[in-house]
């Protein structure tokens, strides 16, 4: 959908007194799987074709080959997904080939997971015409859907009435906080939820309504403040993503640091107080011949962990008790970088003070 239309729909939302856009309604029901598509536009969109289980049957006992189900599937670039095989359909050591392969053997553990136990949470779905559905959410747990139980059988899905009208900003919400998903995936995802949150500001400002603040945009993405930062940063340079994309494995902290570093001495050498289009070019170029350069550098043997002194007892039942990340520590947990020893190491310390600290003040 363009922004234009997307913008004629929110307003005509708005008007009808839905000033916030209250969730949609939605119910859990059973799917068959032949009846799910995916979303192309979606950043975690793996290109698939799917096969029906008899032709995957064949394949997985040897009597149809690859090259049958690529011309039957018309796959070329493409991966045939179908029960119990992923086939990859793309030139051997590309980059595309490198990503398809990362993210299948991700799905493939998932997979077993779900022969032995249930999925946990369920696909996000919205219907379509003739009674089929697109995926909003969940693209990889519905490839291991179909990896272990095939076209031809149903499963649980998150079923919302009508298309969400802020798709983006739905899967970005739902998939932000996960550690398991690609860092290209999460600025893509994040630039597509922006631009759509910006569609709604405006739709806000016709309607007489203020636009949305920069805290208001965090909220609606399900981040803080720090990790809306984070990412508004990553964003500004295109080369950041790319590098992502071409197997960057950065830490976005550390790459944030970077981008900051040579925009400021850019501003500084040029004494400038805006930056223009050119000279945000300039800054993209060098910023990218850096980060290639982290690319090809070796990893360096990892420091160790340091684990800090521990007082009482009572702290170390809080630890192994609690939910760490939901405490009022006062830690921006997205800000972490956790491939850092030190900064695990600072982290845990203020965890463990802080916890400390409220055994104290609990027991006067």
């Amino acid at each position: 959908m363009s922004s234009k239309a997307l913008e004629k729909l929110l307003v005509a939302e708005l008007n009808n007194g839905q000033s916030e856009l209250k969730g949609d309604l939605f119910k859990y029901q059973s799917v068959f799987l032949d009846k799910v598509r995916p979303d192309p536009s979606n950043a975690r969109y793996l290109p698939v074709s799917f096969i029906s289980d008899k032709d995957a049957a064949s394949f997985t006992r040897g009597l149809t080959s690859k090259n049958d189900l690529m011309a039957t599937y018309h796959a070329i670039d493409r991966v045939l997904v179908g029960k119990g095989c992923f086939i990859i359909c793309m030139p051997y050591g590309s980059i595309n080939w490198k990503k398809a392969s990362d993210t299948i053997e991700s799905i493939v553990e998932l997979a077993e997971h779900i022969k032995s136990s249930e999925l946990i949470q369920a696909p996000t779905i919205f219907p379509l015409e003739e009674g089929n559905y697109q995926i909003l959410t969940g693209h990889r747990r519905f490839l291991a859907l179909v990896y272990a139980q095939g076209m031809g059988s149903a499963a649980q899905f998150k079923v919302y009435k009508t298309p969400p009208l802020l798709k983006k900003t739905k899967q970005f919400q739902e998939n932000a906080s996960r550690k398991d998903l690609p860092q290209y995936g999460k600025l893509t995802a994040f630039l597509n939820a922006k631009k759509e949150l910006e569609v709604l500001s405006t739709a806000r400002l016709k309607v007489g309504a203020a636009r949305l603040t920069v805290k208001e945009f965090a909220e609606r993405m399900g981040i803080s403040m720090g990790a809306f930062d984070n990412y508004n940063v990553l964003t500004r340079y295109p080369c950041v993503a790319k590098a992502y994309q071409e197997g960057l494995r950065a830490p976005f902290t550390r790459v944030k640091k970077t981008v900051l570093e040579i925009e400021g001495a850019f501003i500084a050498k040029h004494k400038l107080e805006k930056l223009s289009v050119s000279d945000k070019q300039l800054i993209d170029e060098e910023i990218e011949k850096n980060l290639l350069g982290e690319k090809q550098t070796a990893p360096s043997v990892p420091g160790k962990i340091k684990f800090a002194s521990v007082s009482s007892s009572e702290t170390i039942k809080t630890l192994f008790s609690s939910n760490i990340f939901e405490l009022d520590a006062g830690i921006d947990w997205d800000s972490v970088d956790w491939e850092d020893p030190k900064s695990v190491s600072d982290v845990i310390s203020s965890v463990i003070d802080f916890i400390e600290n409220g055994n104290q003040a609990s027991n006067k």
